[in-house]
């Protein structure tokens, strides 16, 4: 039975649903409606930013720690969403982490599709090392598609010889395009945030034909040595459920430093849910932590 927080935020989702309709205008809208009603608190500052030719924006708390940077890729099935409808949840991160949350205004498709996300995370990337970061001092995070876009943009950076970050966080990562695992199945049923009809429909806009299956399309199916240390969370209510495990499973299995916190019960981007579910805020403080150690 679910407690009294996480049943609020339930009923919010079915009053609310953030993935409605069958076509993307529709969806964009109502995600900008469901996540912009959360406002970030007034001790943070935000500044746009041409990151490299990618429209972003910098986050910063009151205190933070300007020899850090957090770069964070949003949500979204790759064609929705944006750095607005994700402003409270980078703001929960910036505040927690002490460090500067680049967050990042990526290519959607369909009128951008793949691979323009994942060249816009590379940039982005390239920016920040170039501003003088040291990459031992920059995390790459994001949630749902942009949890699949962290995974993808190490991938490419790996493959084009580039210094690696200092470690990687994965929220609720879409990282199978061809949604071949069984919790999309299993998990349909529980899952209130992501239905695979829809998803598919972002999936096949995003991919312009491209194979689902290509390694900085679905990260899962790559070669996933030399990466990053990782972090993955991801709740048993979900649909992606199986292919996070999964993927942290290769990760580890591929040597690199990989670890999943698996939180019972909980829905697709719970952390999205501070301010009302105490879930949330755990999980973000465990992602702080990961990032202390990593990025010290």
């Amino acid at each position: 039975m679910a407690s009294a927080e996480l049943q609020t935020v339930l009923d919010l989702l079915e009053a609310n649903p953030p993935v409605q309709g069958s076509d993307i205008p529709t969806m964009r809208k109502a995600m900008e409606s469901m996540l912009t009603m959360m406002p970030p608190a007034e001790d943070m500052t935000f500044a746009p930013v041409d990151a490299g030719g990618v429209p972003a924006e910098w986050s910063t708390a009151d205190v933070a720690d300007t020899g850090r940077v957090v770069i964070y890729f949003h949500g979204g099935a790759y064609v929705m969403g944006s750095v607005a409808t994700h402003r409270n949840l980078v703001a929960h991160i910036a505040r927690r982490t002490g460090a500067r949350v680049l967050s990042v205004d990526y290519r959607l498709g369909p009128e951008h599709p793949f691979p323009a996300a994942v060249d816009d995370a590379v940039a982005s990337y390239r920016f920040v090392l170039a501003s003088g970061v040291p990459a031992e001092k920059i995390a790459i995070a994001g949630d749902s598609a942009g949890g699949g876009l962290t995974a993808a943009c190490l991938v490419a950076l790996r493959d084009a010889g580039e210094t690696m970050p200092g470690a990687a966080v994965c929220i609720s990562p879409w990282l199978d395009l061809s949604q071949s695992f069984g919790s999309w199945q299993s998990k349909a049923d529980v899952d209130p945030m992501l239905e695979v009809e829809q998803i598919q429909t972002c999936a096949d806009a995003y991919l312009d034909g491209a194979d689902p299956k290509t390694p900085t399309a679905s990260p899962v199916f790559a070669d996933l040595r030399g990466l990053s240390p990782l972090l993955v969370q991801v709740g048993t209510a979900e649909t992606l459920l199986d292919e996070s495990v999964e993927f942290a499973k290769r990760a580890k299995a591929a040597g690199v430093d990989a670890s999943i916190d698996v939180a019972a019960d909980m829905i697709h981007v719970w952390h999205a849910f501070a301010d009302l579910l105490p879930e949330g805020r755990e999980a973000l403080d465990d992602l702080a932590a990961f990032l202390d150690v990593k990025l010290a």
